[in-house]
């Protein structure tokens, strides 16, 4: 799309339909998807073609290969064709954005599957990429944030790419594929548990699901004020995408953990980088701001927190940052809190390092304007801070009577993993106007195999969406079979399929869930053949149920 063409759709638009583009792929998909239930032998009218849904859970690496797994043998049944939407929390969007970079993937999906795979046991993203790639993030744009850093950090190291492709790529390229619709949730809304948190994202539009508010695609983060883009910022891109719906590994304190050992890591490699011969340059441009010792109070402001977070006396950290910090002040008064740190209150411990963190950025704010201590620092304080997903909020200052308030309100907005308040993209597809007739829910999450399908449920019952009932015997709770059927009337019917269950894994259920923990490091090469395969026995074993419960889908539109 050109760039004239972009200016044109870039106001805000509210309304319950879906966007003309949207509305051409639906129609272009559905003869196709006709003409491909007549292969496999279901006739009906063209008005009767049934929209069908695939939904692909969270749960990091496994989800990804789990999803591909899936697909694989979707299209050897010849079933892929029937899809008119695929949508994906967490994980499953890290396959998403892999096979949508290829042009009609599913066409030629097992060559695309052997490329994705071959890359994922291949080599590692070199750091001088990583740090080049961060560098682009924070310098490109007006709001940086730990999705930034997440992206860079953690999944390159899952999917041993930087793909820089923008999501507007995918428009009208995937004419034989299902239609992507990628999700995360409003870290703000989620917390005030009033406002509707489902954001989705597709290669036309981003917004809120239930709200019916959306933005072009291309000025997704760019800064608006009453409908209208003011300021552009670059476009998301698909790594960028994927960090921000795919980081919801852990709880918040093991991503804690696991971020700041990530940073030191990578704040180590960074000083022993030809990048930081700059440190040298600096130290003769202005004596009174070695970087060296600037990155020194930076090191031990990491081990700080990570000491913290452990249960560890920090005194000998503080005592070291507060030395340094005399030293680098010289006349300057530097602000930071100075009372006493009580490690047996674990939250109030963790408030005070929250606080002491911010206060030690702010006070060497003069060595954050070298590069690249500001990146560093501005690390540093996104972690104090927490800030994730940040971007403007495209409904600033809005008049809109249909938009809840604080969305309007606003001047920014945080966007975070689904995962965190369900891990299946169901509200994606529960939509009104995208009218799914058979919902298909691959479930890879860990712990119950029934925790999303259940939560759907309740929280459509309390926003008065058609949900089915959802009722599992208590014998099959933890060892579930590879296939359940939810349905009533006027409601889609619910296909859910928990990845590890009785019938492909018999009585080591546990055993394999063990081995394809959520937060582990990627996966070897036998471990991936062993989850595709597992995977789409999920698939293969249940070809006829998911037939039958196309053609009941079918009956269903023929009786009303």
């Amino acid at each position: 799309m050109s760039a004239s063409k972009h200016m044109e759709s870039a106001e805000v638009r509210i309304k319950h339909c879906l966007n003309k583009n949207e509305l051409e792929f639906v129609a272009k998909r559905r003869n196709h998807i006709h003409q491909s239930l007549k292969k496999l032998k279901i006739c009906c009218n063209q008005g009767e073609v049934p929209n069908i849904a695939l939904l692909g859970s969270g749960g990091g690496q496994r989800a990804m290969v789990g999803l591909l797994g899936s697909l694989d043998q979707l299209q050897k049944a010849g079933l892929l064709d029937c899809i008119l939407y695929l949508s994906g929390v967490s994980g499953s969007t890290w396959c998403m954005a892999s096979l949508y970079q290829e042009p009609d993937w599913s066409t030629q999906l097992e060559v695309v599957k052997d490329t994705i795979i071959h890359r994922l046991i291949g080599p590692a993203v070199t750091r001088r990429d990583a740090f080049a790639k961060l560098k682009k993030y924070y310098y490109g744009k007006d709001i940086f944030s730990l999705t930034d850093v997440w992206a860079v950090l953690v999944v390159t190291s899952y999917v041993k790419e930087i793909d820089e492709h923008p999501l507007t790529d995918q428009q009208n390229r995937h004419d034989k594929d299902p239609f992507p619709i990628y999700t995360a949730i409003d870290k703000q809304c989620k917390q005030s548990k009033k406002e509707d948190p489902w954001f989705e994202l597709t290669p036309f539009e981003a917004g809120y699901s239930n709200t019916g508010a959306f933005v072009d695609a291309y000025n997704f983060g760019s800064q608006f004020e009453n409908g209208y883009k003011i300021k552009h910022q670059p476009e998301i891109d698909m790594l960028y995408l994927q960090a921000l719906c795919g980081s919801a590994l852990a709880d918040r304190e093991e991503i804690m953990k696991f971020l700041w050992e990530k940073i030191k890591e990578f704040f180590k490699h960074l000083k022993s980088t030809m990048e930081m011969e700059m440190f040298e340059d600096l130290r003769k441009e202005d004596s009174n701001t070695p970087p060296n010792e600037c990155y020194q109070v930076l090191m031990d402001l990491v081990d700080m927190n990570l000491s913290i977070l452990n249960g560890k006396d920090p005194s000998a950290l503080d005592k070291s940052i507060r030395t340094m910090l005399n030293k680098l002040a010289g006349d300057k008064n530097m602000l930071f809190q100075k009372k006493k740190l009580n490690l047996t209150e674990k939250e109030a411990a963790k408030q005070y390092m929250k606080q002491y963190t911010v206060d030690i950025c702010n006070s060497l704010s003069h060595c954050a304007g070298f590069w690249p201590l500001d990146i560093c620092f501005s690390i540093v304080k996104c972690m104090g801070l927490w800030i994730w997903g940040r971007k403007y909020d495209f409904l600033h200052n809005m008049t809109e009577k249909t938009v809840p308030s604080t969305l309007l309100e606003s001047e920014t907005r945080d966007y975070i993993d689904a995962g965190l308040l369900l891990n299946s993209p169901y509200f994606s597809v529960l939509r009104e106007d995208r009218d799914i007739d058979l919902i298909i829910s691959l479930d890879f999450s860990d712990g119950d195999p029934f925790k999303t399908v259940k939560e759907a449920a309740a929280m459509c019952g309390k926003l008065n969406i058609p949900f089915p009932e959802v009722n599992i015997p208590s014998e099959e709770a933890n060892n579930p079979k590879d296939v359940y059927v939810f349905k009533c009337q006027n409601a889609p019917t619910v296909i859910h399929m928990p990845l590890f269950n009785v019938v492909n894994c018999g009585d080591k259920v546990e055993a394999w869930k063990y081995d394809y923990r959520t937060f582990q490091g990627p996966y070897s090469h036998k471990k991936i053949t062993k989850l595709l395969d597992v995977a789409g026995e999920n698939i293969s074993n249940n070809k006829d149920c998911l037939l039958e419960q196309i053609r009941l889908a079918i009956w269903s539109k023929i009786l009303h």
